[in-house]
């Protein structure tokens, strides 16, 4: 806590905002943007890379929430004020920190494939400045940030192998993925099945159940892609400047629809969280597979003539 409140003795308007939007680099909806971004226009494989390992340490992270059970700065110290933009966003346990592992798995990810410089060091900088904001604000701890990001950083370099040469040898990121399948369906077995004090905070274990239902339904929808796609050759990302941005414009789009579009139906005929499992099963085929479908038309907008 004294780092915290270091912190929060050099805090001023001006930095408040600064890293109120930097610590946006580090939700879920950066996260899938950044994605996505990159599996439609940028690279397939990298695409799967920034997906697997993004998976794979939400898992883990939200396991350690639910196990270790650390509360959050304030509800440590009473007294220790944080910048009350970002509590909305401070969800669930305190450890570890689920920006910093979002941030290293994203950008991280970029920062080893990437073959420029200049991005790869933006990329590092991004990966240390998200889980500095985090202390910063005073939603989290040092210890919290560095379990965070360095568990990710670890998973980033761990399965880089698997990916570097996926179109030659797909066969280890097809062992990765029935490995997460097996994890996530693990992860709802642990929050469904084991014996919760009965004095716990009722919305964090709300939060990580959430998350355990969200992750096996997006890592079927993964397995399900790989079932139609295995045998296919990769899509072109390829197209014209004006059709890579109506291709992300108009496929964000579709998703956000769908992802809010289902979860009413979905939730009256499967209830609550099978509905979740389902809807984020359908995102990531959408996503994955279905979208990209339609990459061709795209390489034709904005094509120039002769």
């Amino acid at each position: 806590m004294q780092v915290l409140y270091f912190l929060q003795s050099i805090r001023n308007p001006v930095m408040d905002a600064i890293f109120s939007v930097i610590t946006m680099l580090g939700e879920e909806t950066a996260f899938i943007v950044v994605a996505l971004i990159v599996y439609w226009c940028i690279s397939r494989k990298m695409g799967y890379y920034i997906l697997t390992t993004g998976f794979v340490g939400t898992i883990f992270n939200q396991f350690l929430k639910l196990t270790c059970r650390v509360p959050r700065p304030w509800v440590k110290d009473p007294n220790f004020p944080i910048v009350e933009s970002a509590r909305a966003e401070a969800t669930g346990f305190s450890f570890p920190s689920g920006h910093s592992q979002i941030s290293v798995t994203t950008f991280g990810s970029m920062a080893r494939m990437t073959k420029n410089n200049l991005a790869r060091w933006i990329f590092i900088a991004v990966c240390v400045l998200v889980p500095f904001s985090r202390m910063y604000l005073g939603v989290h701890t040092p210890a919290d940030v560095l379990v965070g990001a360095g568990s990710s950083l670890l998973m980033v370099l761990l399965l880089y192998p698997a990916f570097e040469k996926i179109d030659e040898n797909p066969k280890p990121f097809y062992i990765i993925t029935a490995v997460m399948t097996v994890l996530s369906i693990a992860f709802v077995a642990y929050v469904e099945l084991y014996d919760f004090p009965a004095d716990m905070d009722s919305a964090n274990l709300l939060h990580g159940k959430e998350s355990a239902y969200t992750m096996l339904g997006c890592i079927l929808g993964l397995d399900v892609t790989l079932l139609f796609t295995a045998k296919k050759p990769p899509f072109s990302v390829s197209a014209p400047l004006l059709g890579q941005i109506l291709k992300v414009l108009l496929g964000l789009a579709l998703l956000l629809a769908i992802k809010e579009g289902l979860k009413s139906p979905l939730n009256a005929l499967l209830g609550e969280y099978l509905g979740r499992t389902v809807r984020y099963a359908v995102v990531v085929i959408f996503g994955a597979f279905l979208w990209p479908m339609t990459f061709p038309l795209f390489q034709k907008i904005g094509k120039k003539k002769g």
